[in-house]
């Protein structure tokens, strides 16, 4: 996915929206730490590793997945294959591409509970990894042993989100640093995601933004459960999406009001 010739939008005006998005079940059509698995000796994991996961600290189970992997004598090679594999979310290319297009318009986030070497090879390998300005996600690197070393993202007191991650803390924090460089906010703000904690970040938009959740996924499920208890508490438009070209749709309506 080539970089259109011409300025580059950092240039000229600043990009009116910003789009953030998760990585897993929303940019790719899987769990990355599930596929991960695939390079694992069997292509699975002993049952006292499964088991060993407790709720809220999942970072720290992968943590033991990835030791175990090492241990088991798995590569770098094979790990970064297995990622390269996994399929993108349907539509989720003609979303790239649409943006790519219009990238003086949109600025590009990923927010996600992944980590950065499975996310930097998946776009790498999609030829995507300059369309996004900042990725947040959990540190991940090859250590000179050969072993995939993960770390938390931050800490942080909400009690909606797993220790190592609050996706909203990470939105607001953005939004107020990129007002003070821009010298402007952003127009809109447009969060594309499918699981349970990214409602959290969803309930920092305001009515201007918008909150894509992935159809019959768990962040569309909740949003509606609370749309229907407590109307009042969410803000933003809400726009269900099945495929990447559903959201193509919306965001043309809306450039269209220029």
């Amino acid at each position: 996915m080539a970089a259109p010739s011409g300025p580059s939008p950092s240039m000229s005006s600043p990009r009116r929206f910003l789009v953030l998005f998760d990585f897993d079940e929303t940019i790719v059509n899987e769990n990355s730490d599930d596929a991960v698995v695939r390079a694992a000796p069997g292509q699975q994991l002993p049952d006292w590793l499964r088991e060993s996961y407790r709720e809220g600290h999942y970072n720290e189970h992968m943590q033991r997945v990835l030791a175990y992997m090492a241990e088991q004598g798995v590569s770098e090679d094979s790990i970064r294959s297995v990622i390269e594999k996994i399929p993108p979310t349907p539509g989720l290319l003609a979303l790239f591409q649409y943006l790519l297009i219009h990238q003086q318009d949109y600025e590009m986030v990923v927010v996600s509970d992944a980590n950065m070497y499975f996310i930097e090879a998946w776009l790498e390998y999609a030829g995507a990894r300059h369309l996004f300005q900042r990725i947040f996600t959990n540190p991940a690197s090859f250590n000179p042993e050969g072993s995939l070393i993960l770390l938390p993202f931050h800490s942080h007191s909400c009690q909606r989100c797993p220790e190592n991650m609050c996706k909203q803390v990470i939105l607001q924090d953005y939004l107020a640093r990129r007002q003070q460089e821009r010298g402007c906010p952003f127009q809109r703000v447009f969060y594309v995601g499918d699981g349970a904690n990214d409602i959290c970040p969803s309930l920092a938009l305001g009515p201007k933004d918008t909150a894509f959740p992935r159809r019959e996924f768990p962040m569309h499920r909740l949003l509606a459960q609370m749309q229907e208890a407590k109307p009042a508490s969410f803000h933003a438009s809400v726009v269900p999406w099945d495929t990447g070209e559903d959201v193509v749709d919306y965001l043309k309506k809306i450039v269209d009001k220029r």
